[in-house]
């Protein structure tokens, strides 16, 4: 990455696998004066709760009194917790774990996107990026299940279409995308790993490697769009 000395990035989930290797990969390349890794498990300035906006507008706040971030990666995820799951069938549907899935995996990022989206330069480029996943594309779901977290997915991604729109209009070189990272040896992938394909499973460091390669790669027209680990556009 090569934003200048004078810029920071943020990461929002620097508590999990591949959050946290970002973070480190970032702090270790020393290309951002300053790296700003928040999770929900930390405390005082770096705590953040996805589902308390609070605390994201504090986050943020924190960030904005300098250096000016120019990269946002919101690397969290939400696919199981305790004994609930993946739905496998229509009859698992549950409102609840609905709601938990869309408050972490969608609105929580659109959150992140409200408050730190205006603190970002008005010109030159910037990246704001969330993790999302194959599984939310519309147009690739061929084998159903995962009803929650598909949907979730989807939403996020029609969200940063729709964020990049409007982030356009306020700096012509800003780029909001979606990234697939792959299945990334994490807790989040951990219960379903038995059937990836060899090769196919990676460690957190090579992901986020992988990851910050095609952002480094990515051009003001890709802003909107959903990518893989190899830097593919995913349709929707």
């Amino acid at each position: 990455m090569t934003p200048g000395s004078k810029a920071s990035a943020v990461i929002i989930g620097a508590s999990g696998g591949i959050g946290g290797a970002l973070e480190a990969t970032l702090m270790e390349e020393g290309a951002f004066a300053v790296v700003h890794g928040f999770a929900r498990s930390r405390s005082d300035a770096q705590h953040i709760d996805l589902r308390d906006e609070s605390s994201i507008a504090k986050a943020a706040a924190h960030v904005a009194s300098g250096p000016t971030p120019t990269l946002v990666i919101v690397a969290t995820g939400l696919l199981h917790e305790g004994d609930r799951g993946p739905e496998k069938a229509l009859r698992d549907l549950d409102p609840d774990w609905l709601a938990q899935i869309y408050a972490i995996n969608a609105i929580g990022p659109a959150l992140v996107a409200k408050h730190f989206l205006p603190i970002m330069p008005k010109a030159g480029r910037t990246v704001f990026a969330a993790l999302s996943a194959r599984v939310g594309s519309i147009s690739d779901n061929r084998l159903g299940g995962w009803h929650g977290y598909r949907a979730a997915k989807a939403a996020l991604n029609m969200l940063v279409r729709t964020l990049a729109i409007e982030e356009r209009r306020r700096n012509d070189r800003a780029i909001v995308v979606s990234l697939h990272p792959g299945t990334v040896d994490t807790q989040l992938s951990r219960p379903f790993q038995a059937n990836v394909p060899a090769g196919r499973l990676f460690d957190a460091e090579r992901a986020a490697l992988q990851l910050l390669d095609v952002i480094e790669g990515l051009k003001a027209p890709d802003s909107g769009k959903l990518f893989d680990f190899q830097g593919e556009e995913i349709a929707f």
